[in-house]
């Protein structure tokens, strides 16, 4: 049966910081990351039809991904193997200042993919393929698939959602840019993050990120606005909604949680109103536990987060 949305990127096994002190017990908890997979497990928790497409490598981190995706119902039909690349890492640190990254990645699996292993016949069978500059940046095949992708979708008419994920320790901002706005002039749906987007445009105002993302060619603008919420906006309409407050523990993988559920209501055919509701309200649980999976809401969590009838 053909998925609803494939998610294309590169997985990473966690390791996150849970105490500084290690005479004090364990310092760090380990678990799974990586964009696309967390992507992957929020649309599953939701109730949509999900496959990955990544390479791993063919160990033990590897294999806890096929064994994390089978429990969490995330199809893995287009995840190959690879005897000669390991699966990424990598670790989380906290200070004062927030949560920090450090990553060992270079030469993964996932990194190898190149454009001929972009499979044509399921990312036109889907309703949406989905992908992020994350995946663009890890190595300069991925990114020539990452293109490869988008115009098997447009060609079949599968919609196309691009998360603009800015990690500068892989790329320069010069190269993001550029790859960044590109990507925008042939996507359904760009989802950037405020920050994200200050760096990228140069602007700071809302509607004026959104304005410039139409202007590119984007259909659809989800503008992420941490605790100050989320706005969508199109050449026709726009809206805005203030964020939940909630007591934070640990935000990692929040964004990936909301572009999770807010493409599972769109393959659903809700309106885009709902859509940005639902998804701000699954962000904010997400951030309620440590790591990037464990915390996802399930569906009813959600829905009951926002008053709805939960069905029995």
């Amino acid at each position: 049966m053909p998925a609803d949305i494939i998610s294309f990127g590169e997985p990473l096994f966690e390791f996150s910081q849970v105490n500084a002190d290690s005479s004090q017990g364990p310092d760090y908890l380990s678990g799974y990351g990586g964009d696309a997979s967390n992507f992957a497990c929020c649309v599953a928790r939701q109730g949509a039809k999900i496959t990955m497409l990544t390479h791993l490598g063919a160990d033990v981190f590897g294999d806890k991904f096929i064994s994390l995706w089978d429990r969490e119902g995330v199809a893995t039909d287009l995840v190959a193997r690879n005897s000669d690349a390991p699966t990424g890492i990598y670790y989380i640190s906290h200070d004062e200042n927030g949560h920090h990254f450090t990553f060992s990645r270079k030469g993964s699996a996932a990194s190898r993919i190149t454009p001929d292993h972009m499979p044509a016949k399921e990312i036109a069978a889907a309703k949406l393929f989905h992908t992020s500059a994350i995946t663009c940046a890890i190595s300069s095949s991925a990114c020539d698939a990452v293109f490869k992708g988008i115009e098997i979708a447009k060609k079949a008419g599968t919609q196309v959602s691009f998360d603009t994920n800015l990690r500068l320790k892989l790329w320069s901002l010069p190269r993001a840019r550029a790859i960044i706005h590109e990507i925008a002039r042939e996507v359904d749906f760009i989802m950037p993050s405020v920050d994200e987007a200050e760096v990228l445009t140069g602007l700071s105002d809302p509607d004026a990120i959104c304005d410039f993302y139409l202007s590119l060619g984007a259909k659809v603008v989800v503008l992420k606005l941490g605790p100050g919420g989320a706005m969508y906006a199109t050449s026709e309409m726009r809206e805005r909604i203030a964020g939940n407050p909630v007591e934070a523990i640990d935000a990692t993988g929040a964004g990936d949680c909301f572009s999770g559920a807010f493409f599972s209501e769109v393959v659903r055919g809700e309106p885009l109103t709902k859509c940005l509701r639902y998804a701000n309200a699954a962000a904010a649980l997400s951030v309620r536990g440590y790591g990037a999976v464990g915390p996802l809401p399930y569906r009813k969590q959600v829905q009951a987060f926002l008053g709805e009838q939960v069905p029995a």
